[in-house]
């Protein structure tokens, strides 16, 4: 074993023991789920953060997640380079975005346990840095084809086509690329329309708007809660909008630490995220969340979390908090809720309308959460219910390793649900339990 991993196993033993000390006389925290969320008051960790991951151990060959009762899974392509986000073309093609988190330079001794963490894990390393083309030609939902669409990008991640250009979003910014319908591969050089900072939360999710003439993209912070200074901050923890026609770009939100997957919800036309929360104050605190943006809100980030709850650790701006947006919808804490679609009523049998998610999984608790893909239901444009399980069974037992960890999610073109899973490098189909393929 390197140094590094045995520096991680240390890492995970230390915080084994003060996971037990913070949890001595203590009970187990109800799951922070739900429109009105039970949020533990804050208890910040301090020097000695909780780091726990399990380490990555991937599908073998007749392994597979667990399906909810009703549905059934199947690998639509395995042996995929760390697939993160999914674009599904006009003509059926599915285009997958392979990236990795690269390593940034060590400070503390603190970076050094956090990047061998995420190392053993499989977060971190060369990035693969393009898109791979999928193509299932006898419509058997297993794809038969793999070609490289278009590489030698950063840090791609966020995937979109109106009419003849296919847009891109990379760590710094998004470009547009000329499209040919059909085409198998993209050769042109790209124009750049924005330039993002690069760094911290680096993945740049796409959203076009419904008629066409805009993009919307998510931006992460560079930091937990600007312990970096809110000068490198400048223009992060936001969604922008860029006016296709002008090439404008303007934050359209706000105060988001890091929103990733983007979705339109038909009935109000509303546009939704979902936002991986601020670490350090405890197993449920704060939880992610999926929340409706109005244009021009502020969501709390850095100085405040599910509206007006104030984060001690941060230096304070009362007027900022006064005007925090709570979100709508709770997501379990620290669960990484990165993909995000809607799925319409009969697309999976049972389920009705509503939004399908992908929980990348924890690292900052002392018992691990997400790691499935869930579904929320949706009525009158809102949230309606309890949340349910889509696919689990991405982890072992014990929480010591992952089998793999949900990212992206989209609509196949088969009517089937895609999940990309970047720890099992495959790309999962589910559909419903009598399907005829697959």
């Amino acid at each position: 074993m390197s140094f590094s991993g045995v520096f991680a196993r240390m890492v995970e033993l230390i915080g084994e023991a003060a996971i037990t000390i913070r949890h001595h006389g203590g009970t187990t925290q109800e799951a922070a789920f739900g429109t009105q969320p039970n949020i533990p008051p804050a208890r910040p960790q301090g020097s000695f953060p909780t780091l726990k991951m399990p380490t990555a151990r991937g599908w073998r060959e007749d392994e597979k997640p667990v399906a909810a009762a009703g549905l059934k899974v199947n690998a639509f392509t395995r042996g995929l380079r760390h697939p993160r986000w999914i674009q599904v073309m006009p003509n059926g093609d599915v285009l997958v975005a392979e990236a990795l988190f690269e390593p940034t330079p060590i400070k503390s001794v603190f970076d050094y346990a956090m990047l061998s963490t995420m190392r053993r894990a499989a977060a971190i390393g060369v990035s693969p840095n393009r898109i791979v083309l999928l193509r299932d030609r006898d419509g058997d939902g297993v794809a038969e084809v793999e070609t490289v669409f278009l590489e030698g990008l950063n840090q791609p991640f966020g995937m979109a086509l109106i009419d003849n250009t296919f847009y891109v979003g990379n760590a710094d910014g998004v470009f547009a690329f000329p499209y040919t319908h059909g085409a198998s591969r993209i050769t042109a050089p790209g124009r750049r329309l924005t330039t993002f900072k690069p760094g911290g939360h680096w993945t740049r999710s796409l959203l076009t708007s419904p008629d066409g003439h805009k993009l919307y993209a998510g931006v992460g912070s560079f930091s937990n809660i600007g312990e970096s200074g809110f000068d490198i901050e400048e223009g992060r923890a936001a969604i922008y909008e860029i006016d296709l026609s002008t090439g404008k770009s303007r934050i359209f939100a706000h105060g988001l630490r890091n929103p990733v997957g983007l979705a339109w919800e038909p009935r109000s036309g509303a546009l939704w995220t979902v936002v991986n929360e601020r670490d350090g104050l405890g197993d449920e605190t704060p939880p992610d969340y999926l929340t409706s943006v109005r244009d021009g809100g502020f969501y709390g980030w850095p100085y405040c979390y599910w509206g007006q709850i104030v984060d001690e650790r941060v230096r304070q701006d009362a007027a900022a908090v006064a005007r925090a947006i709570t979100p709508d919808y709770a997501l379990g804490g620290h669960t990484a809720s990165l993909g995000l679609c809607w799925l319409p009523a009969g697309t999976l049998p049972g389920f009705p309308d509503g939004m399908a998610i992908g929980q990348h999984g924890s690292w900052n608790r002392s018992t691990l959460s997400g790691y499935k893909v869930i579904f929320v239901p949706f009525a009158d444009g809102r949230p309606s219910g309890p949340a349910r399980d889509i696919l689990s069974g991405f982890l072992s037992p014990d929480e010591r390793e992952s089998y793999g960890r949900p990212v992206g999610v989209a609509i196949g073109p088969d009517g089937s649900l895609l999940v990309a899973d970047d720890v099992g490098d495959a790309i999962w189909r589910v559909t419903g339990a009598t399907s005829a393929t697959a």
